[in-house]
C-alpha cells in the first residue's frame, strides 16, 4: 500500500472564523484519494523569532512546527493581508521555518497557497512568494490559486459549502501530485 501524499496546511490567521482557515479546513474535507492534508493550529503558540533562540533545546512550539513540516511532502498556506503585507504572526512562522537546516525543511519543499480574499490580497501573496523564494521552496504554480470566500459561504462546521470553491481547492491539492 502506498503512503498518502501529506500536505501540511497552515493558516496565516489567528481568527476562529477566518475564511483563510476555512479554505484549509475545506482542503481536508475535499482531499482526493491518496492526498492527506493536515491542519497546523499552533500559529499563536510560536515565540517571536530570534536567531539567538534557535538553538537546542528549541521552544516546543518551534520544534513541533518544524517536525510537522519535515514529516509533510508539501506545504499549503492560506493567509490574509493586513496593512498591505503578511500578518506578523504568519511572517514569524515563516522565519522559524527558514531557520531550519534539517532535511525535509522548507528548502525545496513543494509549496502552494489558497488566496481566499475577495479583495485579492495580492501584496501579501507577492510577499509570500518573495519569502518562499529566499527559503528556496519549490512553488507549485497550479497550487497557488485565488478562491474568493466570504463569511456567508462558510458553514457552521467551518468549511466552505460552495461546490465551485470546493472543486478548485481539490484541484489545487491534486496539483501537488501532478508535478513532473
Amino acid at each position: 500500500m502506498t503512503e498518502p501524499f501529506r500536505i501540511l496546511c497552515v493558516s496565516g490567521s489567528l481568527r476562529a472564523r477566518s475564511t483563510t482557515s476555512a479554505v484549509l479546513r475545506t482542503a481536508v474535507a475535499v482531499a482526493p484519494a491518496g492526498i492527506a492534508p493536515v491542519l497546523y493550529d499552533g500559529l499563536g503558540d510560536l515565540p517571536h523569532f530570534n536567531q539567538d533562540d534557535d538553538v537546542e533545546p528549541r521552544h516546543p512550539a518551534v520544534a513541533e512546527l518544524r517536525a510537522r513540516l519535515r514529516a509533510a511532502d508539501a506545504l499549503l498556506c492560506s493567509t490574509p493581508e493586513y496593512a498591505g503585507a503578511l500578518p506578523g504572526s504568519f511572517k514569524n512562522l515563516l522565519d522559524w521555518l527558514i531557520g531550519d537546516g534539517e532535511a525535509g525543511s522548507i528548502y525545496e519543499k513543494p509549496v502552494g497557497w489558497l488566496n481566499a480574499s475577495p479583495r485579492g490580497a495580492t501584496l501579501a501573496h507577492d510577499s509570500l512568494r518573495t519569502v518562499l523564494g529566499y527559503a528556496h521552496a519549490t512553488i507549485v504554480e497550479a497550487a497557488c490559486i485565488a478562491v474568493p470566500v466570504t463569511a456567508p459561504m462558510v458553514d457552521d462546521d467551518g468549511t466552505v459549502h460552495d461546490p465551485g470553491v470546493r472543486a478548485q481547492i481539490a484541484a489545487a491539492l491534486r496539483a501537488f501530485t501532478a508535478r513532473p
